[in-house]
C-alpha cells in the first residue's frame, strides 16, 4: 500500500492538480500574479529543506500571515492557487509540502514542520509576525485543529470540512481534533457540507459544541446541499454558491480576529499560555527602597507600606521582624502567615 508521500512522488499530477480527479474541470480558476509576489521557496528546518510556496501582495507593509493547509494530495496547482487568491485580499500566504518527509506523517513531526513554517514566514518581507492564522481543507482541515491547539502563535483557525475523528499518530498514542478541542482557545471558524459523510453534519455539530465549552470564539457554518471538497473547483463536488460564501467568511474572519485572539481561558488545557505575574503599584519610598536595597516590604494593618533590612541574601534580619509576629520569613519569596498582613520580595512595576 503506497502512503501519501509515495503516492504524491509516484503519480505527478495532471496539468499540475491532483490525479485523484478523471480530468481537470474547466470551472477550475487559476488566479493571475498581477499585483502580487508569488513563487516557491523552501524551509530549512536542520538539514532538511521543506519546499513551500507563498504568495503576498507587492506592496504595503503589516500583512497578515496565513498559513495553507493541503488536502491530501499536497501542494499541486488548486492548493497553490489559494495562496495567490489570499495574496490579492490583503494576505501573506504560505503552503508547506508537509508529505515530502521520508517516514510518514508523524504528528509531531507535522507540528514541528509547521511551527518552522510559521517562524519562517514570520521573517518575509512586510508581514505582521503577530499575526498568524491558519487554514486547510480536507486532510488540512483536520490538521487545522491539531495546529491550533498546539501552536500559540495561531490567532485564527478556519478548518474546511476537516474531519475532526481523524487519528493522527503522536508519540502517546493517537490525537484527534475531538480530543484537542478544550485546548483551542483561538478565534475559530468551520466550514462544512450538508450531505458530507466525513465529517457527517453531527461531527462539525459535536465539534461545535467542545469548542464552546472554553471558546466563546467560535462559529460552525453547515452548507445546504454542499458535500465533501465543495471548495475545491478543479473536482466534480465544486458548488460554487457555496464556496464563494465560505470563502468571503474566511477572508472576512482573518480580517478580524489574528490580532485579537486570546490564547487563554476558563478550561485551557496543557497547551494554555501562563498569565503574567501581577503588577502592584508602589509608593515613592517603597520604590528607593527597592533601590537602594533588598528590603522585605511589609504591608500593615493600615495599608502602610514599611522596609525590614534584609541580610545579603535577601533574608529578613530577625531584630527587625516586627514584634509578636506570628512568623519569621526563612527565605526569599516565602508568604508571612499573619492573617492581617503579608511580605513580598523586592518590587514589580
Amino acid at each position: 500500500m503506497l502512503t501519501r508521500r509515495q503516492m504524491i512522488a509516484t503519480t505527478s499530477t495532471f496539468a499540475g492538480y491532483a490525479v485523484a480527479v478523471d480530468k481537470v474541470l474547466a470551472q477550475a480558476i487559476k488566479t493571475d500574479t498581477d499585483g502580487i509576489v508569488a513563487g516557491d521557496q523552501v524551509v530549512k528546518i536542520g538539514m532538511y529543506e521543506m519546499p513551500v510556496y507563498e504568495a503576498r501582495p507587492a506592496t504595503g507593509k503589516d500583512t497578515p500571515i496565513v498559513l495553507v493547509l493541503s488536502e491530501i494530495w499536497g501542494v499541486h496547482e488548486y492548493i497553490r492557487d489559494c495562496p495567490r487568491r489570499f495574496a490579492k485580499a490583503g494576505y501573506y500566504a504560505v503552503a508547506p509540502e508537509l508529505f515530502k518527509r521520508e517516514g510518514g506523517e508523524k504528528r509531531e513531526q507535522t507540528l514541528g514542520d509547521l511551527k518552522a513554517t510559521a517562524d519562517w514566514a514570520k521573517t518575509r518581507p512586510n508581514v505582521k509576525a503577530a499575526s498568524v492564522g491558519v487554514t486547510g481543507w480536507c486532510w488540512g482541515g483536520s490538521t487545522v485543529y491539531q495546529v491550533a491547539a498546539a501552536n500559540l502563535d495561531i490567532k485564527g483557525a478556519v478548518a474546511w470540512y476537516g474531519p475532526p475523528a481523524r487519528p493522527y499518530q503522536g508519540a502517546s498514542g493517537p490525537v484527534t481534533g475531538f480530543d484537542l478541542a478544550r485546548d483551542i482557545h483561538c478565534s475559530f471558524l468551520g466550514l462544512y457540507g450538508e450531505t458530507d459523510q466525513n465529517p457527517k453534519p453531527e461531527d462539525a455539530k459535536r465539534m461545535e459544541e467542545l469548542l464552546k465549552q472554553q471558546n466563546k470564539n467560535v462559529e460552525v457554518v453547515i452548507y445546504p446541499g454542499a458535500g465533501h471538497g465543495f471548495h475545491a473547483d478543479y473536482r466534480p463536488s465544486y458548488n460554487a454558491a457555496a464556496a464563494q460564501d465560505a470563502w468571503k467568511r474566511c477572508t472576512d474572519f482573518f480580517a478580524k480576529n489574528p490580532d485579537r485572539a486570546s490564547r487563554a481561558g476558563p478550561g485551557a488545557g496543557s497547551h494554555e499560555r501562563l498569565p503574567a505575574p501581577a503588577t502592584r503599584s508602589w509608593s515613592t519610598e517603597a520604590r528607593m527602597s527597592a533601590v537602594l536595597r533588598p528590603a522585605v516590604i511589609h504591608i500593615g494593618r493600615a495599608g502602610k507600606l514599611f522596609a525590614i533590612a534584609t541580610t545579603r541574601r535577601g533574608v529578613p534580619r530577625s531584630d527587625h521582624v516586627r514584634p509578636g509576629s506570628c512568623e519569621t520569613p526563612s527565605h526569599v519569596g516565602q508568604r508571612s502567615r499573619t492573617p492581617r498582613e503579608k511580605s513580598v520580595v523586592g518590587v514589580s512595576e
